[in-house]
């Protein structure tokens, strides 16, 4: 055999190969570990409802009658769904179309996976909406036209689309320009619309008697105070009403406890750590987490309050938007803050999502876990500024322990959603994804990210086969049957093949009016169950107090889950009523 060191010349020329062969491999080596196939549980089902609605679904909010308003904007031209009987809207004022025969709203019926459009009269892009307690929509403020105008729509059973199902428009409402302003319904069933596009003020909905003007707009300086000059990073803050009745917002990468009765702010929460924006063009997104209303730090009879929990989501580095205008999209943010704002010294904690998020949503799934969806790796939200898909939903579990373990990485969508993109939870358990427009026109050809006019419907694994031995099937909610009083007592009676060996939770989630990732109104509280009684092999009633007062649970409709080892049931609706 040939020694190597009687050939020093053929020593140099192998060990030489090798060293190539090493640095090849290490290269490959990195690249396979930089992008890892990301781990998957049972990761739910996506179907498509339908490959065109007709406008691409900027907006979203489910009714209380199963079915769900959808709207765009009005100013882009035609969309490819017609109004019925040849109806047009005549509108000197559109920058686009002075004659539209063509809808910007529409309704989709859950159970019938059908549409009926709908006549909107002034510009609704990229407006706000809350519904109030008798489940009617209040929208509010948009663009050109109807940047001050509030439209009203409220639910009717008819499947066949009538005067009675259209909106009904009252223009100059509002005291001043509302456009990427956000909504919070309160609990004595106003409305707060607060901010917008050089708007730093807040006004309500409705507004006192013989008040009109300009005076009907309270001045806020926090929201000038956090926007930066040429990004802006304030627009459509985040709201969510405390269980002591004041407000939460965040803007930018700030966050205050406000008095809206009285004009004050009554804390300034720490800055969330990092340097990435949160709020639009950076566009991450935010939720209140679910209030529980049993165990050690709640109080059914109201003497104290429950704790409450913020996580706000993914957005973008500072000047991510400039650079986005000049074809740099850089990487989004990867973390998510979530902080205990009835804590006496509240203190951010930081985790990382499996993959980097702009313009995700974020809903309340009825267990009580979240479910982050749709938005993009690269760049901020605005026209042409984003790529590069994220297809996958995250599963958030809330009460995990171990911090490592709360992200789970769910089956892809073929579809992507990006900038004006909108989603919501429906009573069935399933999400509703919609939406996805970073054009300034609709645009179906010679580019990236066409215009998407359809309607998916994704769901999560506790909605697989496998399961349905463990879902609860909810009979009937008494005494009433529809309606729940604050601290009254209630019974719901529940079909479940056997024994419930494993806890059963009762929940009311508030359905959200979805926009530019943030879901307004979004609310669950976590009941507590004081009894369960055995009426037959499978029958069983649960006796529940409703939630203590309207600084909790404002007035209005829900849906209620029980959920068995967090397997949950259908929602039923149920309206809370002082």
């Amino acid at each position: 055999m040939m020694e190597f060191k009687n050939h020093p010349f053929l020593f140099i020329i192998i060990n030489f190969f090798f060293f190539i062969f090493f640095i090849f491999s290490s290269i490959s080596s990195y690249q396979i570990q930089s992008f890892p196939l990301p781990p998957k549980i049972n990761g739910g089902k996506w179907v498509l409802l339908k490959q065109s609605i007709g406008i691409s679904a900027m907006h979203m909010q489910v009714l209380n009658n199963n079915k769900v308003v959808i709207f765009d904007r009005t100013d882009f031209g035609a969309s490819n769904l017609s109004l019925p009987f040849g109806v047009c809207r005549f509108d000197s004022n559109d920058v686009a179309l002075t004659t539209d025969c063509t809808a910007h709203s529409l309704i989709y019926d859950i159970s019938y996976n059908s549409i009926s459009p709908l006549m909107v009269q002034t510009d609704t892009w990229c407006s706000s909406g809350s519904v109030i307690s008798n489940g009617t929509l209040i929208q509010t403020g948009g663009y050109n036209d109807g940047d001050r105008v509030i439209r009203i729509i409220s639910p009717c059973q008819q499947q066949q689309q009538n005067q009675n199902c259209d909106w009904i428009e009252v223009p100059e409402y509002l005291s001043v320009r509302r456009w990427y302003s956000s909504n919070q319904i309160l609990p004595d069933d106003r409305i707060i619309i607060v901010g917008g596009r050089r708007a730093f003020s807040y006004e309500f909905f409705p507004r006192k008697q013989q008040q009109s003007g300009t005076g009907n707009s309270y001045y806020l300086g926090f929201l000038e105070e956090t926007r930066d000059h040429y990004d802006e990073n304030n627009l459509y803050p985040f709201l969510h009403l405390l269980p002591d009745g004041n407000l939460f917002i965040f803007a930018n990468r700030r966050s205050i406890l406000f008095d809206y009765t009285g004009n004050r702010v009554l804390k300034e929460y720490p800055m969330i750590p990092g340097d990435d924006k949160r709020n639009y063009p950076s566009t991450g997104s935010s939720v209140l987490l679910p209030i529980r209303l049993s165990g050690s730090n709640s109080s059914s009879s109201g003497n104290h309050l429950p704790e409450a929990e913020i996580m706000v989501c993914g957005g973008a580095p500072p000047g991510a938007y400039s650079q986005a205008q000049h074809g740099n999209y850089v990487g989004a943010s990867k973390t998510c803050g979530r902080i205990k704002v009835t804590d006496p010294k509240p203190e951010w904690v930081i985790e990382e999502m499996p993959m980097t998020r702009v313009m995700s949503d974020i809903l309340i799934l009825p267990t009580g876990d979240l479910i982050i969806i749709n938005g993009a790796h690269n760049g901020t939200a605005g026209w042409e500024s984003a790529v590069n898909p994220v297809f996958h939903p995250v599963l958030y579990l809330v009460n995990e322990p171990d911090p490592t373990q709360r992200f789970k990485v769910l089956n892809p969508s073929p579809i992507p959603r990006l900038y004006h993109s909108s989603a919501v939870l429906l009573p069935d358990g399933r999400i509703l994804v919609g939406g996805s427009n970073p054009h300034r026109l609709y645009n179906f050809t010679d580019v990236t990210y066409p215009t998407e006019l359809s309607l998916e419907a994704y769901s999560p694994p506790y909605l697989s086969d496998q399961y349905s031995n463990l879902r609860p099937r909810i009979i009937s909610v008494g005494p009433t049957g529809s309606s729940l009083i604050y601290q009254g007592m209630f019974t719901v009676t529940l079909y479940l093949p056997f024994y419930p060996e494993k806890d059963l939770s009762v929940t009311l989630l508030s359905p959200s009016f979805t926009t530019h990732s943030f879901a307004m109104n979004q609310r669950m509280l976590v009941l507590k169950v004081v009894s369960l009684l055995q009426l037959s092999t499978t029958v069983y009633q649960l006796g529940v107090i409703g939630p203590p007062t309207p600084k909790i649970a404002p007035r209005g409709y829900y849906m209620l889950f029980v959920a068995h080892d967090l397997i949950p049931s259908e929602g039923v609706w149920l309206k809370m009523e002082g």
